[in-house]
């Protein structure tokens, strides 16, 4: 007996110095996504606010976006709360509403009303399990990026997109919205995107992880922690941070063996970043640590906190081609393919409108020659 317990002991630890790297990078883990199913005319839609506190009028203007789609808006039980002046609720009234939604079989989506900050407390208290037993498309960004990362822990894809709130500005006529529409209903966009100056060529297959930088890094390590999926295509987007801290992120990434993992990465929006480093864009600071991984990299592709944020469904296997000439990204996930030439997108949307990331923090508005610095410096390499 007493060498049986021994024995177990020796197994117990062998098992933790093989799930840890000699430099105490985590293993890789296998990921696996299902789809949800799509939906159809007549579903019922979640609208939750699992973070920020969001007005009533912005919901019911959501609602009838979602209403025109041809499905059944739902509103959670405790969208109206407040708490602490910024949350939608307490943690547990904002977790309640999560788990209504999952448990009600007519309901067939999750669409988030905003981000802002509060997902990292379900890390510790949303079971994975519940998740992975009842898979529903969950439709959000930025601060919902830890949920996306749950979702694909779980083996659930979701889908990097429009919130309530743009869909109450917009009125769900942009092609942002529509395009979240098209892949609720079962078609997915197949993206070509133009190319740009800090583009590392190279074509790859992976898992579809990320979203937010400042939100998915510090879950790095934890059960909700997706970057550690073997052979993982990493997307990443930021608002409102400086190359600095960004920088600091990228680091922190690395060191926790991010990049070893990677297959490729698409760099999306870094909305109103601060140049505060001597690189002429956030692009070419993050791909000087990138070309040095042998790995494609795609930059600019416009998802993030800007107008124009076009979705990526999450936890699917994808396939990035970059070229020279441009960028390709195509998904795994069933149903209908549509091409998507993201120039057009890019050409179509009204510059004066509201970007999305004035949504997610509406005291600060950004103006019309602070955007075009932006793009210059973006798409031309201008030193700020």
């Amino acid at each position: 007996m007493r060498y049986r317990r021994l024995l177990a002991v020796l197994l117990v630890w062998a098992a933790f110095f093989t799930s840890c790297s000699k430099d105490n990078k985590l293993m890789p883990v296998s990921l696996s996504c299902q789809a949800p199913p799509f939906l159809t005319p007549g579903d019922k839609v979640a609208l939750l606010s699992p973070s920020y506190y969001v007005p009533q009028s912005k919901v019911d203007s959501a609602a009838a976006v979602i209403r025109s789609w041809g499905y059944e808006p739902v509103i959670g039980p405790n969208v109206g709360k407040e708490y602490l002046g910024k949350y939608a609720g307490t943690p547990e009234e904002r977790e309640s509403d999560i788990l209504w939604a999952l448990h009600d079989p007519e309901i067939k989506a999750i669409i988030c009303n905003r981000g802002g900050y509060g997902t990292i407390r379900f890390v510790d208290r949303l079971d994975l399990n519940e998740l992975r037993k009842h898979p529903k498309w969950l439709v959000g960004f930025s601060d919902i990026t830890t949920l996306h990362e749950m979702e694909t822990m779980a083996g659930v894809m979701s889908v990097h997109g429009t919130m309530g709130t743009f869909l109450a500005k917009s009125g769900g006529l942009d092609r942002t919205s529509l395009l979240v529409k098209d892949i609720l209903s079962g078609t997915i966009p197949h993206y070509e995107v133009p190319s740009h100056p800090n583009d590392i060529p190279g074509k790859a297959t992976g898992v579809l992880v990320g979203g937010n930088l400042c939100t998915f890094s510090p879950i790095l390590g934890t059960v909700a922690d997706a970057t550690r999926g073997k052979d993982i295509i990493l997307f990443i987007e930021e608002v409102e941070e400086n190359m600095s801290h960004i920088d600091r992120l990228i680091n922190t990434l690395a060191l926790n063996g991010v990049f070893d993992r990677c297959k490729g990465v698409i760099l999306g929006e870094f909305t109103d970043c601060e140049a505060n480093l001597d690189f002429s864009s956030v692009e070419e600071m993050v791909c000087s640590y990138l070309k040095d991984y042998n790995i494609p990299v795609c930059c600019g592709f416009p998802a993030g906190h800007d107008d124009v944020n076009l979705p990526l469904v999450m936890g699917s296997p994808v396939t990035l081609d970059v070229t020279g000439e441009g960028s390709s990204l195509s998904f795994k996930v069933g149903g209908a393919d549509k091409w998507v030439q993201v120039a057009d997108a890019l050409a179509a949307s009204d510059t004066t409108k509201t970007v999305a990331g004035d949504m997610e923090f509406p005291e600060k508005k950004q103006s019309e020659i602070v955007r075009a610095f932006n793009f210059a410096r973006y798409y031309k390499g201008i030193r700020k």
